[in-house]
């Protein structure tokens, strides 16, 4: 097909020479140039590190300015199409800027990229600039033992494979479609959960009840199997959770666990394999993730485990626990880190519905945790097919219609 092209048609130029001069490659506003004092709760956006999402610019918490400081740092305005990067820490993160976002400002712990379309695709540099070997190589470069830091010259003299134009927008098109289904699904879980929320928080409203903790659930913990006895490890056929698995979930429902554990690691923890409908709570190291465990679980001493007894589906209990984390988090103590211990926990009480409403509420949640996994399922298999394709496609190994026939099964 005239998309496929040979790599010896590609050529290696540097990051600088694909870029607009004079700035294309330039580092945000010194310290002295924008204070925390200057951010206002309205205004035109400043983008950090920490909203560099994966190739898309995160749009909660965002710090802003009053339009007089906008005007100030007008140098510093991102435009659609560029590319913001990481220049201290993780120096891999990296987003495109889209048309939604411009104008927006970037901080002085970021780098802008500003393309040159007639050169390269911004879309599809932003990809290679999120291939593992460019990824590799950036931390390679990074100066500095404590914090890892780039600069223009680093940035600048990166060498990038640049492919023919037409190559460029067909991959580009590609992981627009992988990555904007992934979107799509992202939004489409976010008012599922919210539409839960909100049927529970109808439901309470109307609650005048309640009941000890313990009449409605089994309060247990966990532990961590040994790390210097592989044979409480290998082979792993137990899921066995730590808070760390939860940080990253798009909804409260975990379906996978970072490690597995042996039958006789299980046998070292005494809350042994929890069923499937557990509801979890990270209860330290932070406090308050939540979720529904979708598979039989071990869990580590992180967590707090709320195993439904027939009352209360794990649903209402989720988002029991949900409305109620700042009563939770007050139940804390500790010197090294805040906790919340079971016993404290076992004091709450659960505000016990109607069986009419309870009902009304469960047959909206069920479905709705049901369709949130498939979603959870969906995205790790198109962020599995995505990350499969991208350093194949931007180094030219893979061929057209094989891609068309992978991504068309998919998407």
């Amino acid at each position: 097909m005239s998309a496929r092209s040979s790599p010896r048609s590609w050529s290696h130029i540097r990051l600088g020479d694909l870029c607009l001069s004079p700035s294309g490659v330039q580092t945000g506003p010194f310290g002295s140039q924008l204070h925390q004092s200057d951010y206002r709760a309205v205004g035109t956006p400043i983008v950090t590190v920490g909203h560099l999402g994966d190739n898309r610019l995160l749009h909660t918490g965002l710090p802003r300015v009053s339009d007089g400081d906008r005007l100030r740092l007008a140098r510093y305005a991102l435009r659609e199409g560029d590319i913001v990067v990481s220049r201290v820490g993780s120096v891999d993160r990296r987003a495109l800027v889209h048309q939604s976002e411009e104008g927006w400002l970037f901080s002085g712990r970021c780098l802008r990229i500003r393309p040159d379309r007639a050169k390269i695709n911004p879309e599809y540099l932003s990809w290679v600039l999120g291939a593992p070997n460019v990824r590799d190589t950036l931390r390679r470069i990074a100066f500095g033992a404590t914090m890892p830091s780039l600069n223009t010259k680093l940035l600048s003299d990166l060498s990038i494979l640049v492919p023919p134009m037409q190559y460029q927008e067909w991959a580009a098109s590609i992981f627009r479609a992988l990555d904007n289904k992934i979107d799509v699904n992202r939004r489409m879980a976010r008012v599922l959960d919210a539409t839960v929320s909100t049927a529970y928080r109808r439901v309470a409203d109307q609650t005048q009840s309640s009941i000890p903790l313990d009449s409605v659930a089994a309060v247990r913990g966990g532990s961590t199997p040994s790390t210097q006895s592989p044979i409480l490890w290998d082979p792993g056929i137990h899921s066995w959770a730590t808070p760390k698995d939860m940080t990253a979930l798009l909804s409260p429902v975990l379906w996978k666990t970072g490690r597995r554990i042996s039958g006789a690691g299980l046998e070292m923890i005494s809350s042994g394999l929890l069923p499937e409908g557990t509801v979890l709570l990270s209860s330290r190291a932070p406090i308050g993730y939540v979720a529904i465990a979708a598979m039989p679980i071990a869990i580590n001493q992180g967590f707090i485990a709320l195993v439904p007894k027939a009352q209360l589906s794990s649903e209402y209990l989720c988002c029991w626990v949900r409305a109620n984390m700042a009563a939770i988090k007050a139940l804390a103590n500790g010197t090294t880190f805040m906790e919340v211990s079971k016993q404290n926990f076992r004091t709450l009480r659960v505000a016990l519905p109607p069986d009419s409403l309870l009902a009304e509420f469960d047959s909206l949640a069920r479905p709705a945790f049901q369709l949130l996994l498939s979603i959870e399922r969906q995205n790790d298999r198109l962020g599995n097919l995505r990350d499969l394709l991208l350093p194949r496609l931007t180094s030219g190994d893979l061929a057209t219609p094989e891609v068309q026939r992978v991504t068309g099964s998919v998407v």
